[in-house]
């Protein structure tokens, strides 16, 4: 499995939860754990790349639709998403 399918994986084990309680938050998740959620993808952007440079992680939005970026926008220079 690699990288971006553990962090899916384990976002779509804890949906449940997370829209129980953080309906649409922004959620980062990284070695298929949940490290944080945020009121903004930009405060989640920020958090991840401060801590985990350009990842892998995974930031999405509680109960939205996931959403494909094209590999050059994955790691741009404001945010790395992955």
């Amino acid at each position: 499995m690699d990288a971006i399918s553990q962090q899916i994986e384990a976002y779509e084990e804890m949906r449940e939860e997370l829209e129980a309680n953080h309906f649409r938050e922004w959620v980062v998740f990284r070695n298929g754990q949940l490290t944080g959620t945020y009121p903004s993808f930009e405060d989640a952007a920020d958090d991840a790349v401060r801590k985990y440079g350009r990842g892998p992680y995974l930031i999405r939005q509680v109960a939205a639709a996931p959403q494909r970026l094209p590999s050059l926008l994955q790691f741009g220079s404001n945010y790395a998403i992955g």
